[in-house]
């Protein structure tokens, strides 16, 4: 197989022990932080994270929101000076809350307005949206996809994605319902482990081509990792020409997240014919 260079890049959420499992104040559109914080002893701030992934030959990140620990314009300068000194390219700000199908959804899409604009003021170059926490119906796939399209418009300095994820998308024929309805302005990220069960694989080929960025995530549980789902998974993606930046995604019981995200990348390189070098950062 030919060898080709993809960007190696990492979600903070992979990096969530490492980050001593903060989680911001606010981070939730109805206030507040959206999820329990657990922290962790001798976590590194992220502030600190690019000069890691840098040593550890990373060349681009995408920032759950919920990771960033203020929104004033001194910590967001601070934080994309880090980036841009350790030659850090932001590829994604991960917009994880909100809920553009919800009751109060004009609130929601004011919420997530205000995180897009971060994002572009952080020089991201995309930012990802949820299409929904709702089952999927046809005017609410539809609703979705205008509502995303709206958020595009508003922001058209930076690249919309959404994702085959939660409620909303639980397979193909949703996801490419609302990328339908968005039009050209909103791109998909496709995540390798979102889906589960007997269609995966069929589902995961119906959308891969129309992928631009990318969660690629290995199950894992106290036996270690699902290989052979992984390397399934890997080869719908590489078989359908994914050109995009690679990010690995880790959320496994164990505590060492740099090994497994090592792991997944070396799974990665062997599948997408990469150089053996570019292997291990």
């Amino acid at each position: 197989m030919a060898q080709r260079t993809f960007t190696r890049s990492v979600s903070t959420w992979s990096l969530h022990r490492t980050l001593g499992s903060f989680v911001a104040e606010n981070s939730s559109p109805k206030g507040g932080r959206m999820m329990r914080r657990l922290p962790v002893e001798g976590g590194i701030s992220l502030l600190e994270l690019p000069a890691e992934l840098a040593a550890r030959g990373y060349q681009a990140v995408q920032i759950c929101q919920f990771h960033i620990a203020s929104t004033d314009d001194a910590y967001l300068d601070s934080l994309r000076g880090a980036l841009d000194s350790n030659g850090i390219e932001l590829d994604v700000l991960l917009v994880d809350a909100g809920d553009i199908t919800a009751d109060d959804a004009e609130h929601q899409m004011a919420w997530i307005s205000d995180w897009i604009a971060i994002a572009a003021r952080l020089g991201a170059k995309r930012a990802r949206v949820c299409a929904g926490h709702s089952r999927p119906t046809p005017e609410l796939l539809d609703m979705s996809g205008a509502r995303l399209a709206s958020l595009a418009e508003a922001h058209p300095g930076i690249r919309l994605l959404t994702e085959n994820w939660k409620e909303l998308t639980p397979d193909a024929a949703s996801t490419l319902a609302v990328l339908d309805a968005a039009g050209d302005q909103v791109g998909l990220m496709i995540d390798l482990g979102n889906w589960t069960g007997a269609h995966k694989y069929d589902d995961l080929v119906k959308i891969a081509p129309r992928a631009e960025a990318s969660h690629i995530k290995c199950h894992f549980d106290t036996r270690g990792p699902d290989e052979a789902d992984f390397r399934q998974s890997l080869s719908i993606l590489r078989d359908a020409g994914y050109t995009g930046s690679l990010c690995m995604i880790y959320d496994g019981p164990d505590d060492d997240e740099w090994r497994h995200l090592d792991w997944e990348w070396a799974m990665t390189c062997d599948m997408f014919g990469i150089a053996p070098s570019q292997a291990i950062g």
